[in-house]
């Protein structure tokens, strides 16, 4: 065969069950590998059969929007059954994607993807609505280029604090220390749960907590006055050598599921009226990074920053490196 040609109906592109599991070993950014495991191993029965689009190159493509589709919904919802997607797991895969930069027409290439292989599958427990019925049912959810990230998600002053005292009072003393830190350090909260206390000393000591992001990017971000006194409670609670935040037993996704879980159960309790989000718009974690990117953005420009050096600026802390995404964090 000449080099350059394709066999019809060849699906090499699909990844194995080996490659999958060599994936997960070596990435970082998959808290819940089990879970993401498992939807994959379903995504590849799927997509052997699949037809409707071009096998060389449209559903390659389909594939790897999945693929990530699948890490988020794995690491956020504890998915563990692609027949059980529903339509918030697409608004806040939507909310998550922008939050990251990513175009209008990549996003809606996302939607497809995932449209397509739920529309594969035998019998889902769930129907997905078109673009237009989301945007019309769901506030947060919009793709029209115009209005790409420009909505307010920040919690107020009173609702972060509300949130903290609930979860100062919850089982779980970790929790509080979580939200705090992701909120006055900008973390997204896999971020948070990684730390280990050799991280806390070692930012106490610097005065820069140094974080590992998405895709392996290391940033340093400037140690705030509450952050102090947040990992010195949480260092004690744990052994040198140990994460801060999930013991012994715990996986690192278990964590995660418990935050996310308190934030959407509590946040219609400590709602605050001056809430500037449209209505609609819901706390989450991802709420914090929003309001901890305003306030170093408005710092900065006290020190005199142009309004692009400062949003670069701000950029770096969050762990993008892209003045663009900034606008989406302030809601311009």
């Amino acid at each position: 065969m000449k080099e350059g040609m394709f066999v019809i109906g060849n699906r090499g592109w699909i990844k194995t069950e080996r490659e999958i599991r060599m994936a997960i070993s070596t990435n970082e950014d998959v808290s819940n590998k089990g879970a993401y495991l498992n939807l994959m191993l379903q995504l590849n029965k799927i997509a052997r059969h699949a037809k409707g689009v071009s096998v060389n190159k449209t559903l390659p493509q389909y594939y790897n929007h999945m693929d990530l589709f699948c890490r988020f919904v794995a690491d956020n919802y504890n998915l563990k059954t692609l027949a059980n997607i529903q339509n918030k797991h697409l608004v806040d895969y939507v909310i998550e994607r922008q939050s990251e930069g990513k175009s209008a027409s990549t996003i809606k290439n996302d939607l497809a993807a995932i449209r397509y292989f739920h529309d594969q599958i035998p019998n889902p427990r769930y129907q997905l609505s078109s673009n237009q019925i989301l945007s019309e049912n769901y506030n947060e959810f919009h793709l029209e280029r115009r209005r790409f990230g420009g909505v307010d998600r920040r919690p107020t002053e009173l609702e972060y604090q509300a949130l903290v005292r609930l979860a100062q009072q919850s089982n779980s003393s970790s929790l509080a220390l979580i939200i705090m830190l992701c909120r006055e350090q900008g973390l997204r909260v896999h971020e948070a749960v990684r730390l280990s206390r050799v991280d806390a000393e070692k930012a106490l000591r610097e005065g820069f907590l140094t974080v590992k992001g998405k895709g392996g990017l290391i940033r340093q971000i400037p140690l705030q006055t509450q952050s102090f006194s947040v990992l010195q409670d949480a260092m004690q609670q744990v052994n040198r050598g140990e994460r801060l935040f999930v013991l012994r037993d715990q996986k690192a996704h278990q964590v995660i599921q418990r935050v996310q879980d308190f934030i959407r159960n509590n946040r219609q309790k400590v709602l605050d009226p001056l809430n500037t989000r449209p209505k609609g718009v819901e706390i989450t974690m991802h709420s914090f990074r929003h309001a901890y990117a305003k306030e170093q953005y408005e710092l900065f420009i006290e020190k005199g920053y142009t309004e692009g050096d400062a949003r670069l600026a701000v950029s770096k802390l969050i762990g993008h490196n892209r003045e663009d995404v900034t606008r989406i964090y302030l809601a311009e």
